[in-house]
């Protein structure tokens, strides 16, 4: 257990002293002292105190060692998205930060995926990574750059570098907005998010080129998923040609010729299909 460790943590996070503690929750403060030393253990109406004092579950209090923890990550407990109050498992994700204590975003190049999903937990693996940092982008978050493989998310060019924001609460995740999902099955894609979570316990993953057909992946096979922030590419997005104009009108008027076909039947058998 590291409700020790953690109350102290987070009291000298938050500039308090043992007194001020103690006054809070109506405990002495060689008490207190004795429960951040080890020496003593809270019953569960102390522990219900503490929960409340710093609006974190019981189960986070004892169970996840904060010391570990990004400030990324810290920054969403207290903001309330305890993982364990929403009936799931705390993601604790290995990072890295630079000379002034702020976390980087570390570089997962097309090459980098194969190792990643087997590094991706791994201090060393992760540290290995080229990082860089964006001025524009909070301090208060956690961010990662994918390379994007393939035309599955076309117009964005193929080779682009996508960086996403750590989502530590799935249940955030927004229908219709672009993420990078992280699966051991599937490796790394960005997708177009469907969340069927409280429903099935599914997301539906969808390309932003038609050709890709959509497909659901089940909650327990997903390790991350990260928000899509921007992307960066050294090639400029192909235009609409008024050729492909041209063919988008065919076949839209194509379609319409079916429908119009389907509802009247063999009596407009003579209208000819565009060809």
């Amino acid at each position: 257990m590291y409700f020790a460790s953690n109350i102290k943590f987070l009291r000298k996070r938050r500039d308090r002293t043992q007194d001020d503690v103690a006054a809070a929750l109506n405990l002495k403060r060689s008490t207190l002292s004795g429960y951040e030393n080890g020496v003593a253990q809270p019953g569960i109406d102390v522990l219900i105190s503490f929960s409340g004092y710093f609006n974190m579950s019981i189960d986070t209090l004892l169970k996840i060692d904060m010391t570990r923890l990004s400030e990324s990550q810290l920054g969403e407990l207290e903001r309330g998205y305890d993982a364990y109050v929403k009936g799931s498992n705390l993601r604790v994700l290995t990072t890295t930060v630079n000379a002034e204590n702020r976390e980087n975003i570390e570089l997962v190049a097309e090459k980098a995926k194969a190792g990643y999903t087997t590094g991706y937990a791994d201090p060393e693996y992760i540290g290995e990574l080229p990082v860089f940092s964006l001025p524009f982008l909070s301090n208060k978050r956690k961010y990662r750059t994918f390379q994007l493989k393939g035309d599955s998310m076309h117009p964005i060019p193929d080779g682009s570098w996508v960086t996403g924001e750590f989502v530590q609460d799935w249940m955030n995740i927004v229908n219709g907005k672009a993420y990078i999902v992280f699966t051991l099955n599937d490796g790394i894609v960005f997708k177009i998010l469907e969340n069927n979570i409280l429903k099935n316990g599914k997301l539906v993953l969808y390309s932003l080129n038609p050709l890709y057909e959509p497909y659901e992946v089940h909650v327990n096979e997903v390790k991350e998923i990260w928000k899509f922030v921007n992307y960066i590419s050294s090639e400029i997005p192909e235009p609409v040609l008024p050729e492909k104009q041209i063919y988008q009108s065919i076949a839209a008027m194509k379609n319409d010729l079916q429908r119009i076909k389907a509802k009247l039947g063999s009596d407009i058998s003579d209208i000819s299909e565009i060809g």
